[in-house]
């Protein structure tokens, strides 16, 4: 068997040649072989109306064994022959015929080294890809990071703006007025509550005497 992959051939046909006269020299040898054991059971019935004859079966399947074994010799040696030609002058593409689906390699011709830069041209590209679709997404996060954080001070602004509101009603307009009157109430509210747990420890005590 030719072992030339002869790929083109499959682009075109759908198989290799060189499965295709595989398939012809098996179905040929399986013909030939029921052919022998056909021709080796007509002998054995003729056999049957000699009476006196002294061929045995087992004879007649060596002598059948032996002509199978030649023929088998003369057809590899016929096949051999016949799978050049074929695979020569049936099933090969010429070197000037091009397939439909590489006309487009007619048109845009490129070398080896042609072929290697686009390839290495590519793969820069899906590097470049990638490494902007990390950042696209670290941008993401950080922009993800800044909401949180904005909201957060719209938060902060809001709970100002209530402060504000609550010292205009004081009678406190600006803001560092409105903070120091707010420190001020502060420390009165600490002021009171230590004077509360004063007391409330004297109650504890007076309790526990009695």
């Amino acid at each position: 068997m030719s072992v030339n992959p002869m790929a083109y051939e499959a682009q075109f046909f759908g198989f290799t040649p060189q499965t295709c006269m595989l398939r012809v020299y098996i179905a040929f040898q399986d013909y030939l072989f029921e052919m022998m054991l056909v021709v080796e059971s007509v002998i054995l019935k003729k056999l049957d109306g000699f009476p006196g004859c002294k061929i045995s079966p087992c004879q007649i399947r060596k002598s059948t064994e032996k002509f199978l074994l030649f023929m088998k010799e003369h057809f590899d040696k016929l096949f051999s022959k016949m799978e050049e030609v074929l695979l020569q002058l049936v099933l090969n593409v010429p070197e000037n015929v091009l397939l439909p689906e590489d006309k487009v390699h007619e048109q845009y011709p490129y070398t080896k080294e042609q072929f290697q830069a686009l390839q290495d041209e590519i793969q820069q590209l899906q590097q470049q890809y990638r490494a902007e679709a990390s950042a696209g997404q670290a941008l993401q996060a950080e922009l993800e990071e800044q909401k949180a954080v904005r909201a957060e001070l719209e938060k902060i602004l809001q709970w100002f703006d209530g402060l504000d509101n609550i010292c205009r009603e004081h009678g406190t307009s600006n803001f560092k007025e409105s903070f120091a009157f707010l420190t001020q109430n502060s420390k009165k509210l600490q002021d009171v509550l230590k004077d509360v747990e004063k007391k409330s420890k004297k109650i504890k005590k007076h309790d526990q005497l009695l």
